[in-house]
């Protein structure tokens, strides 16, 4: 599955906002060729979704993700809130249950809509909604990793300075987040460049596929770069990272850390190590840039490890942004795997 560019962030916090993220979602689905019917199913559910979101929440936040998996295309729709969150999950998805004295009808209407649909809640901490449409089904079991993204700009800015990009082969799935230096159309131009060093060497090992881009990105302002291998045969990753570029292996209800060196890619990197790392069944790699902060921890969020790899980067964006540059979550957990 792929994302394609145009992810946004829509605040939600009063009803007139409610209308901007209807309008957003139904012209996104419009150039990503939805019909008529699937026009007005994206645009059902974001009403719905940003409407529980004024009612329910503060801090409410939509995010529209454009998605392609070989021919169908899809938007992903993340609701988060940091309200109150939800005391007992099976009544709130309940037609007919409210707490707000309404029809009590907006989580089963998007449910019925919806090819895909998850959520999270912790009492206190808010809530997570995930919600995919596609303009037809995606061939199920095509991919061997499901895959999450949140990858958005510092507030301000019309393009993000990160980037990121997956790709498959016969035994595992080879993974890279990069985080152009700064912010703005100058670093968005070095990730993008790494970006497509990754795509013209998808099979090189992680520490010689980094050498490749370290020369690609001679001319641009440079950026921290990390690639991961995840070989499904010997349940191993291999990382390898220069600069702020974050890696963990989730397993068991721990977490690893993976190596980064310090430098510059395309400018000052001494060293291009690869490190091996057990990747056992049941394990969740996440990667992400510096927008996000290192404290993090799943197990303060009971249940959401099981979950979508969204619903966990859109709960890590959520909670842990910085604030003050742009921000890219990875998480990756194999198909036919169970979540630790």
């Amino acid at each position: 599955m792929l994302a394609l560019d145009e992810t946004m962030a829509l605040t939600v916090v009063e009803m007139s906002q409610v209308g901007e993220a209807r309008r957003a979602a139904s012209a996104l689905a419009v150039r990503l060729g939805f019909d008529e019917t699937g026009c007005g199913k994206v645009a059902l559910v974001v009403t719905e979704a940003a409407t529980n979101l004024v009612k329910h929440a503060r801090e409410g936040l939509i995010i529209l993700r454009p998605l392609q998996d070989g021919g169908p295309r899809g938007v992903e729709v993340l609701a988060l809130d940091k309200g109150p969150g939800m005391a007992n999950l099976a009544n709130c998805l309940r037609d007919g249950y409210s707490t707000v004295g309404t029809a009590g009808t907006g989580l089963g209407a998007i449910g019925r809509q919806a090819g895909v649909a998850d959520i999270f809640s912790l009492p206190g901490s808010g809530t997570a909604l995930l919600v995919r449409l596609w303009t037809a089904s995606p061939w199920p079991g095509a991919h061997a990793f499901n895959l999450g993204v949140v990858s958005l700009p510092i507030a301000g800015e019309s393009v993000c300075g990160d980037a990121w990009a997956v790709a498959e082969g016969d035994s595992g799935c080879m993974f890279l987040v990069a985080d152009g230096l700064g912010h703005g159309l100058l670093a968005a131009e070095a990730s993008r460049a790494a970006v497509r060093a990754f795509h013209a060497h998808p099979h090189l090992a992680p520490s010689a596929l980094l050498q490749v881009i370290h020369e690609s990105l001679r001319l641009t302002r440079g950026a921290a770069v990390a690639a991961a291998r995840v070989d499904l045969g010997t349940r191993v990753v291999h990382f390898a990272g220069v600069g702020n570029i974050a890696g963990s292996v989730l397993m068991e209800g721990d977490s690893r850390s993976m190596v980064s060196h310090n430098g510059t890619v395309g400018h000052e990197a001494r060293k291009f190590r690869e490190f091996a790392y057990p990747f056992p069944p049941g394990a969740t790699l996440v990667m992400h840039s510096d927008g996000l902060g290192s404290r993090w921890n799943l197990n303060s969020y009971p249940g959401l490890a099981g979950k979508d790899p969204s619903l966990i980067a859109g709960v890590l964006f959520r909670d842990f942004q910085r604030g003050r540059d742009d921000v890219t979550i990875l998480v990756a957990r194999p198909t036919g795997g169970t979540a630790a």
